[in-house]
């Protein structure tokens, strides 16, 4: 297709088109963000189904994250070299056939292959929609365009893990995958029709091949060796020392690469600034903590305490109730005042969250589970805005695009190695108390041989009753090991208040635009 002609500066849109579009936008973003959370409450069906354990299955996860994070900092030349709208419209109908691929993989290994073409392509979906929604209002109308797109990221980490229990019980995992098409291929068409005669200027950049080659090198690299780790007992496989090596040098040949490279992936410079780099650090240990919490709590339910897919999913959902509630408040009130008091407030609630979480114990009712999460929503409602009002603070207006790509790079990154190591730490942890409560077992133990007698005159042989006591064990240590990591996610959302406080953000942040990157 010829290029366009240019036009600057566009003419907001009006009427039904304006409608349309910001539907059309809105959708695009929503099944984005409504696919890295729909599969964490399917996890045990997807691993059981396709005959792998549920940690083996947590890949599912990791590899969209991590293919994600890698396909982010190209949208900016991939954006050049296409346009805006063929980028948006492309990234759309290829997430369509990677969820359709998904939805026909007879293996975990094909599955996780789709998963990865579905998070890289999605990388360009998000920070388009947002550039297209902007030119569709007027300036003065900006905030009520970005408030429009980030209900969708809200509204959708809600309807995830519903529609994933739901989809799991009642239907079959496939579904969770095939439900993207219609919606991919409407708000494709839609788009296409409204947004082509919009299309921005096309430039001829040079890319630098080295650091894309390098940056999945290294991110690759370490992503298998954290997902591969447990089921190679780690450092003593010769695969894990490999995959551990490469990361290392990888990622120090990057480093030194973008450095000197006229025209790098990733513009690593930004990191001297000391609101970008404590911002980005504090945002994306966060968000790992978060995001491996997503993961391992639904897994917990289902594993342990035997809630269905559907019941873990209606634990999960109330997340972003007060997230929808107080982001547009936080919106206003992040203009007047520091945004370390926000973030502040957030990492606070965070790990009240997560203290209350680590008095879970296998018998734990349903509104005990929903508490904590309903209340997570305050925290995630001054959790991305502030944060990234510090990351942006003090740049100038040529290094925005490059300052929010990197730092969702680095988080998105950061919320699959996350996963990745908690899940690790969970299995290794439940093996650990397993065979400490182990140890007081056996003839020489009084109230163990009391269980057991009590067990056999119920009806059972001798062995079952072992096996019934070993399954109370399992719960037992498998809810310490959930208990144990969110202890420490506790501690750690306390120790980032600090991290915080190091930055010193202008009062000029660009409020507008952190409010949409995340």
């Amino acid at each position: 297709m010829n290029s366009p002609p240019i036009r600057a500066p566009l003419e907001p849109l009006k009427g039904g088109q304006l409608v349309l579009g910001t539907v059309a936008l809105s959708l695009a973003v929503f099944m984005n963000v409504l696919d890295s959370s729909i599969a964490n409450v399917s996890i045990p069906a997807i691993s059981g189904d396709l005959g792998v354990s549920p940690q083996q299955g947590t890949w599912v996860i990791t590899s969209f994250a991590v293919a994600n994070a890698i396909s982010v900092p190209l949208t900016g030349w991939l954006t050049m070299r296409l346009g805006q709208v063929r980028l948006f419209v492309g990234s759309v109908l290829l997430f369509v056939l990677a969820s359709f691929l998904c939805g026909m993989a007879p293996n975990i290994g094909m599955l996780i292959v789709a998963r990865i073409v579905q998070g890289a392509v999605a990388g360009p979906m998000i920070p388009l929609s947002q550039a297209l929604l902007l030119s569709s209002y007027p300036p003065a109308k900006s905030g009520m365009a970005l408030a429009f797109w980030g209900m969708t990221t809200l509204v959708a980490p809600i309807m995830g893990p519903l529609l994933g229990g739901w989809i799991s019980d009642n239907y079959t995992w496939p579904w969770i995958f095939y439900i993207n098409i219609p919606v991919g291929i409407l708000a494709a068409w839609i788009t296409w029709s409204i947004y082509r005669p919009r299309e921005s200027a096309i430039r001829l950049l040079p890319i630098d091949k080295v650091g894309l080659v390098l940056i999945v090198l290294w991110v690759g690299s370490l992503q298998l060796m954290l997902d591969k780790g447990k089921e190679l007992d780690w450092f003593n496989s010769r695969e894990i020392l490999l995959l551990g090596v490469i990361a290392l040098v990888a990622f120090i040949i990057f480093l030194v690469w973008e450095l000197l490279e006229e025209h790098p992936v990733v513009d690593l410079s930004l990191f001297k600034g000391r609101n970008f780099s404590g911002g980005v650090v504090a945002i994306s240990i966060a968000y790992g903590l978060f995001f491996g919490s997503l993961v391992v709590l639904p897994l917990w339910l289902q594993t342990t305490i035997s809630y269905t897919a559907t019941e873990a999913g209606k634990v999960m959902a109330p997340v972003g109730i007060l997230a929808i509630i107080l982001s547009p408040v936080v919106g206003r009130l992040l203009a007047k005042h520091d945004p370390r008091l926000f973030a502040t407030g957030a990492f606070l609630i965070f790990a009240a969250v997560f203290f209350m979480r680590a008095h879970f114990t296998p018998d734990v009712d349903t509104m005990t589970l929903m508490i904590p999460t309903v209340i997570q929503g305050a925290a995630m409602a001054m959790f991305f805005i502030p944060l990234t009002s510090i990351i942006l603070s003090g740049q100038p207006a040529e290094k925005v695009p490059s300052a929010a790509g990197l730092s969702n790079f680095v988080r998105i990154m950061c919320g699959g190695i996350g996963t990745s190591v908690i899940s690790t730490m969970w299995e290794n942890r439940t093996v650990m108390h397993h065979a400490q409560m182990a140890e007081s077992t056996g003839a020489t133990n009084p109230a163990f041989v009391e269980a057991v007698r009590g067990l056999t005159e119920r009806g059972l042989s001798e062995q079952a009753a072992w096996g019934v006591i070993d399954r109370t064990i399992t719960v037992q240590a498998s809810t310490m090991a959930a208990t144990d990591i969110f202890w420490m996610s506790a501690v750690l959302f306390l120790a980032l208040i600090g991290l915080v406080w190091l930055t010193k953000p202008k009062k000029s942040a660009m409020t507008a635009d952190a409010a949409g990157a995340h």
